[in-house]
């Protein structure tokens, strides 16, 4: 506010100071001036100051700027004409009680002087009320980035929930299956479950995390089903070193390698393989999760899982982040587009 207040008495001076200097030269050029003339010009400048502020006062106690817009232009036009006449004969009032400038108040003189220092708080008005407006529009552009900013913090938040019960129904069923066919197997089960539990409890904290974190959560996700598919699953992974510290969402990964098992690798008798790769290419990293199997294209992906993810990346990236599944040479392969600028 403080700022604000600065930079509208900076613009005071310097607006008026500018039309002193301006009259005081066109003065000096069409007439034989002297010291006095020019003592005269510069005592405009505070009635001028005087005259523009109480009317700036009267603009903010009676809310002008709310009103509608022709109302608006109506009363600037109203009171560029009134302050234009008091303008006039303060200062002509002051010129006479010093003896200044002598002139003829005949009734062109007035009218023509009136107009053209209507003209001057007209151009007043306008630059008040454009910074203004300027003001405003800045403030609600603000306003409405910071509501979209909590909305898609919100959504974000609740997609992120939906991934935890999604997650943990996936990792008990594993072990419901391990527990009457290997109870040992199934111990082990628990414990490494324990502590993938641990991992996401810190990585829900955040809308993004580092890709080398969603990786070692992944592992202990496959090591964990591993334990109840065996020679079934296999799986491996190729990540570039310069993409280890990208920033990602928390489970974009996890969520694909749920599904290549859930759809892919549970129906086949054997030989199932997840391949996870993540490389930069251009300004984009790539991440894909392909695994052994068929895309059904007869059934839309409307799990939630893909669903998801789609939906985080656009509130994350816009347009920028893209997810894309096709089927190449046997395998189901899921490719995710994280802009890294």
């Amino acid at each position: 506010m403080t700022n604000k207040k600065n930079i509208y008495w900076y613009c005071q001076i310097f607006g008026w100071s500018f039309f002193v200097i301006i009259n005081s030269i066109f003065l000096g050029l069409s007439y034989q001036t002297t010291v006095k003339d020019y003592l005269f010009y510069f005592f405009t400048m505070p009635i001028g100051i005087a005259i523009s502020h109480v009317y700036r006062l009267l603009v903010i106690k009676y809310k002008i700027l709310n009103f509608k817009i022709p109302v608006q232009l109506f009363l600037i036009v109203f009171f560029s004409f009134i302050k234009a006449g008091i303008f006039f004969f303060m200062t002509v009032g002051l010129s006479r009680l010093f003896g200044l400038v002598k002139t003829d108040l005949s009734y062109v003189y007035i009218s023509s002087s009136v107009i053209n220092f209507t003209v001057v708080f007209c151009l007043w008005n306008v630059i008040y009320f454009g910074f203004q407006y300027f003001q405003n529009y800045k403030r609600t552009e603000i306003n409405s980035l910071r509501y979209l900013a909590a909305s898609k913090e919100s959504e974000l938040n609740n997609l992120k929930a939906q991934l935890n019960p999604h997650f943990m129904f996936n990792s008990m069923n594993s072990i419901r299956a391990l527990i009457d066919e290997d109870p040992a197997k199934a111990k082990v089960a628990v414990t490494q479950l324990s502590n993938i539990l641990r991992t996401t409890l810190l990585m829900d904290k955040g809308k993004e995390i580092v890709l080398k974190d969603e990786i070692n959560l992944v592992k202990d996700y496959l090591n964990l089903e591993h334990i109840r598919y065996e020679e079934r699953l296999s799986y491996e992974f190729k990540i570039a070193d310069d993409v280890q510290n990208c920033m990602i969402p928390p489970f974009i990964i996890q969520t694909q390698v749920e599904n290549a098992i859930k759809h892919g690798i549970s129906k086949l008798p054997g030989n199932g393989n997840i391949i996870i790769e993540a490389f930069k290419l251009l300004d984009v990293l790539k991440i894909k999760v392909s695994n052994t199997g068929k895309l059904n294209t007869d059934k839309p992906l409307t799990g939630i899982g893909f669903k998801n993810s789609i939906q985080r990346l656009e509130l994350l990236y816009g347009n920028h982040g893209k997810i894309f599944i096709n089927e190449v040479n046997n395998l189901v392969v899921v490719e995710i587009n994280i802009p890294l600028k």
